[in-house]
C-alpha cells in the first residue's frame, strides 16, 4: 500500500525529551562507538542509524517529536561522528557495520527493538533486520529503499575500483596531512557537498563532524567511506534477504529524495521491486513533502508517521502479550 501525503500535523517539542539526552559510549577491538541515547532508561527500545557521511545528530531535530516513553540509541557508525575509525586497511562495507549493530545490541542487552534507519542506515538496517528477524519487530526506512543492487553487469567493475581505490589511498596516506578550515569553511563545504541539508541542518551535523585542531577545525570522518564499497549485491540477492524479514515495515519516500536522485528507468525499475517486495509483505510505503534530508529539515513532515506507526506496533505486542497470557492461563484451567 502506498499512500501520498499532501498534508501533515505538527507536533510540538516535549521539554521531558529535550532535557533526557545523553552520550552512548561502548568500547570495539578497534577503538569506541560513540552515540546519544534520547528518553527513559526502560522505555521501549529504538536503534537509530544515520545516512552516509552523516552522523547520529541527524537525529537530533526529529526524535524529541517521537514517544517520549521512548528509549533512543542513535549511534556515530564507525569511521563517522565521534566513533573510531576502522583500522589501516580495512574496508567500510555493509556487512561490517551489521556486525557493529550487532555488538550495540550486545552492549545494551537488548532481546527485542525496533530501528529507524536513514538513507544507508536504512539499508543496514534492512540487512541486520533479514540476518536477525527474531530481534526486530518494527523496521522504518527514511528516504531508504532498503538496499542499493548493483547492476549483475558491473558487479566485477565497481568491486576491482574499490579494491585499487584503498591501494591508491594507501599509497597517498604518508603523503598528505588533513585539511584544516575555518568553521564558516567547513560549513560552505558540507552545504556545497549535501545540497538537500539546510544551513540550520548542517550546523547540526557539523556538531559531531568537526574537531577543534591548531588554525581551525578538521573533520571527523574516514576519508575511506568514499572509496567504492566492495561488499556488493545484486537485485535477486537484495530480494531474497529482503524476503527474511519479519518486522512490521514502513518506507517514508520523500518527493524530492532519492526518487528524484535516481530517476533512469532501470533505477526506478530496479526500486520499484524492492518496494513491492515490502508491500507484498504488508509492509507500508509513504511519500511526504520534502528532500533526502526531511527528517533532520522539516521533521514536521515524518514525525506523526513515525509516531503512528510505532504506537501501533506497541499496541499489537501488548494485545499479542495479552493474548499468550490468556492461552496460558487457558492451558491450566
Amino acid at each position: 500500500m502506498i499512500t501520498i501525503l499532501k498534508g501533515v500535523r505538527r507536533i510540538m517539542t516535549t521539554a521531558t525529551m529535550a532535557k533526557s539526552v545523553s552520550e552512548f559510549n561502548m568500547p570495539v577491538p578497534w577503538g569506541e562507538i560513540k552515540g546519544k541515547v534520547w528518553g527513559p532508561e526502560h522505555g521501549r527500545p529504538i536503534l537509530c542509524l544515520h545516512g552516509w557521511a552523516d552522523n547520529c545528530g541527524t537525529f537530533n531535530t526529529l526524535i524529541p517529536l517521537l514517544p517520549k516513553e521512548c528509549k533512543y540509541v542513535a549511534v556515530d557508525l564507525p569511521g563517522h561522528g565521534f566513533s573510531s575509525h576502522r583500522p589501516p586497511g580495512v574496508f567500510y562495507t555493509f556487512p561490517a557495520y551489521v556486525a557493529d549493530v550487532r555488538r550495540v545490541i550486545e552492549a545494551l542487552q537488548w532481546k527485542r527493538f525496533s530501528v529507524i534507519g536513514h538513507s544507508m542506515g536504512g539499508n543496514i538496517a534492512v540487512m541486520f533486520s533479514a540476518l536477525y528477524p527474531e530481534m526486530v519487530d518494527s523496521l522504518i526506512l527514511l528516504d531508504s529503499y532498503g538496499s542499493f543492487p548493483t547492476d549483475s553487469k558491473e558487479l566485477g567493475k565497481v568491486t576491482r575500483e574499490g579494491i585499487e581505490g584503498m591501494l591508491q589511498f594507501e599509497k597517498k596516506t604518508n603523503e598528505k596531512t588533513e585539511k584544516v578550515y575555518t568553521y564558516e569553511n567547513a560549513l560552505i563545504r558540507l552545504m556545497a557537498a549535501n545540497p538537500s541539508l539546510s544551513e540550520s541542518s548542517t550546523r547540526t551535523l557539523l556538531e559531531r563532524g568537526l574537531i577543534h585542531v591548531e588554525g581551525g577545525v578538521m573533520f571527523t570522518r574516514d576519508h575511506r567511506i568514499h572509496l567504492n564499497n566492495i561488499a556488493r549485491s545484486i537485485l535477486e540477492q537484495s530480494l531474497a534477504l529482503q524476503s527474511k524479514i519479519q518486522a512490521r515495515v514502513l518506507v517514508v519516500l520523500a518527493a524530492d529524495g532519492f526518487e528524484k536522485m535516481f530517476a533512469e528507468p532501470e533505477q526506478k525499475e530496479c526500486f520499484s521491486k524492492l518496494l513491492k517486495c515490502f508491500t507484498d509483505q504488508k509492509g507500508r510505503v509513504v511519500k511526504v513533502p520534502g528532500d533526502h534530508h526531511v527528517h533532520l529539515n522539516t521533521p514536521e513532515n515524518v514525525a506523526q508517521i513515525v509516531t503512528d506507526f510505532l504506537r501501533e506496533g506497541s499496541s499489537s505486542q501488548n494485545q499479542a502479550i495479552a493474548e499468550d497470557t490468556q492461552s496460558a492461563k487457558s492451558e491450566l484451567l
